[in-house]
């Protein structure tokens, strides 16, 4: 398998987290899943409590500013490097740039074999998994269903509103084996 890294972008409560569980099961390699959530957690207090990091509105509108942009930058700059240093590794992410996000993610990742997985989810689905969760901003995964896929170009798609995790891990490992 050629593949270094598997992008693998949903909005919140999509189902990816529980799709990269599965994937990590089914693959034959060990993968390591980093996840947009890790860098999060990993952030200072100044870059999730002020302006220039990252911040949740109402509605569960997420701003960006260019503190973020600049952990986010170096925190893919290390995924990188690990995917290079022979590590096969999943990242869980959420383009709120759509299009924009791709590019930048791709850039960061030049050089290495990816696969570009897109988890979709009916809104609603999303919104009641939200509301059993428990733990996310109300209106976060209606918001984003959408907005994320926007302008992405994937190498393959899932949609976890009509399919359980497992299959969806399935589907993108059965990609992965045909991959020339």
């Amino acid at each position: 398998m050629s593949t270094q890294v598997i992008v693998i972008n949903g909005g919140s409560s999509s189902g990816k987290s529980g799709i990269v569980r599965c994937l990590q099961a089914v693959l034959p390699d060990p993968w390591l899943r980093i996840g947009v959530d890790d860098l999060i957690a990993a952030l200072p207090p100044a870059l999730t409590d002020a302006g220039g990091g990252i911040q949740v509105g109402e509605q569960g509108r997420v701003g960006i500013g260019e503190g973020f942009r600049a952990a986010e930058t170096a925190w893919t700059t290390g995924i990188a490097a690990m995917a290079r240093a022979g590590a096969h590794v999943i990242i869980d992410d959420v383009f709120l740039g759509g299009a924009s996000s791709q590019e930048r993610t791709r850039a960061l990742l030049d050089g290495l074999d990816v696969l570009w997985v897109g988890v979709h989810c009916d809104a609603a689905v999303a919104a009641g998994r939200e509301i059993a969760r428990g733990d996310r901003v109300s209106g976060m995964a209606a918001s984003q269903a959408e907005l994320v896929h926007e302008g992405v170009r994937y190498d393959v798609e899932v949609d976890t509103s009509r399919s359980e995790a497992v299959d969806c891990a399935r589907t993108i490992a059965a990609h992965l084996r045909e991959r020339p």
